[in-house]
């Protein structure tokens, strides 16, 4: 038994159905967020200070998109650079930009009482589009094109769809707990 901390009903979404026969409570409340380039780092902090709060196991996660002609920007600050200048924004910075690699990451931190918090690591590779394209998704999902693919996540995914990268991170997680 574990409690998941997240705000975000869409990630819930995608927690319910990656963790089906795991017992788990979830606190729907914001996290800390340490202000750190290491994504790791940032949802370890998060776990450590919610269990340390609740006294109970804990589960967060911490996802963004490493982008790497702006050096891994937005990386950790994803959501904040969403809000401020949102995909447009990202776009207007990559124009005339050739190498559009990019990363999505998600780190997942558990974190038990009285121990050091984990972190476990998904990330998928892609490349940022030249334009918003699809009403799919969330997020960078309409400038994010997963590689192999033609199309943005925000064209292909349909409700209900996981993120691969948060899928890997999770599913290192739940092998985890199953071997506890």
């Amino acid at each position: 038994m574990f409690v998941l901390v997240t705000s975000n009903e869409r990630k819930l979404e995608e927690f319910r159905e990656l963790l089906k026969g795991l017992n788990f409570e979830v606190l729907k409340t914001e996290k800390p967020e340490l202000r750190s380039d290491d994504i790791c780092e940032v949802a370890k902090t998060a776990a450590k200070a919610i269990c340390g709060k609740i006294q109970k196991p804990v589960v967060v996660e911490d996802s963004g998109l490493f982008i790497d002609a702006l050096k891994g920007f937005p990386g950790t600050c994803t959501a904040y650079a969403f809000k401020r200048i949102g995909n447009r924004g990202i776009l207007e910075l990559m124009k005339g930009v050739k190498n559009r690699r990019c990363w999505y990451k998600s780190a997942v931190g558990y974190c038990e009482p009285g121990k050091e918090p984990a972190c476990f690591l998904g990330s998928e590779e892609g490349r940022i589009s030249e334009r918003e394209k699809g009403k799919g998704g969330w997020g960078q999902d309409p400038i994010f094109v997963p590689k192999g693919k033609s199309r943005t996540y925000g064209e292909l995914r349909k409700k209900g769809d996981v993120n691969l990268f948060r899928k890997e991170a999770i599913e290192k997680l739940k092998s985890f707990l199953e071997t506890k």
